[in-house]
């Protein structure tokens, strides 16, 4: 959706009509735009500053996603690699009964996580301080489904699907752009790919497993 107007009651209303957001989801995007903004100027979270860049580009694709995956028979979701928590947070918003881990190793980013969830008041949200491989190798979480835009190359991602991992068995959707092709080395765990647009950009997800 390309928004012809920056103009801020405009860019929320429109998103609210094209994902049919509740009152209260569009307050949670709003008080999460606003923390985003105000802390973005005093460390780095996202090079999109823009009110509609920041509803198109982080809101609306991270919650894309629900087109293609059943989240009403999910109850966890894992974000790989999650910095200012896309695509998890907006995704929790929109399914309120998801269990969510959102795994960071920056502490700053972690801080920010932790506070913009509870103003949000959304509840089961855990915060992990494991880099991915610690984080394969030391917990078994029931996760239903990891999710990351692109925090870490495939190579890495797939490391999940060895044998030994306890999460062997968990699909996992990676956000990347129309021209992205898997590396050959991770071909074999790449099941499909769908094709999305956002505003004038088409991207693909990347559904991968065993």
């Amino acid at each position: 959706m390309k928004y012809k107007q920056k103009d801020p009651a405009l860019v929320w209303a429109q998103f609210q009509e094209s994902e049919q957001l509740t009152d209260e989801q569009l307050a949670q995007f709003q008080q999460y735009e606003t923390y985003l903004s105000g802390q973005n100027e005093l460390f780095n979270l996202t090079a999109i500053t823009e009110l509609s860049g920041i509803v198109r580009n982080h809101f609306q694709d991270s919650i894309m996603l629900r087109k293609f995956v059943d989240f009403n028979a999910i109850s966890t979701i894992c974000d790989v690699g999650a910095g200012a928590g896309f695509p998890s947070i907006p995704l929790k918003i929109m399914f309120p009964h998801l269990k969510v881990i959102l795994i960071e190793v920056t502490r700053k980013k972690r801080e920010f996580l932790k506070d913009v969830t509870e103003l949000m008041g959304l509840q089961d949200v855990e915060i992990c301080a494991d880099d991915w491989r610690t984080f394969i190798r030391t917990t078994e979480h029931p996760i239903d489904l990891f999710v990351t835009r692109a925090a870490l190359d495939e190579l890495e991602l797939v490391r999940v699907f060895k044998p030994a991992s306890p999460y062997r068995n968990v699909p996992m959707v990676y956000w990347a752009s129309n021209e992205w092709e898997v590396h050959p080395r991770a071909a074999e765990f790449l099941k499909k790919t769908e094709i999305y647009k956002i505003g004038q950009k088409t991207r693909k997800f990347a559904f991968m497993g065993v």
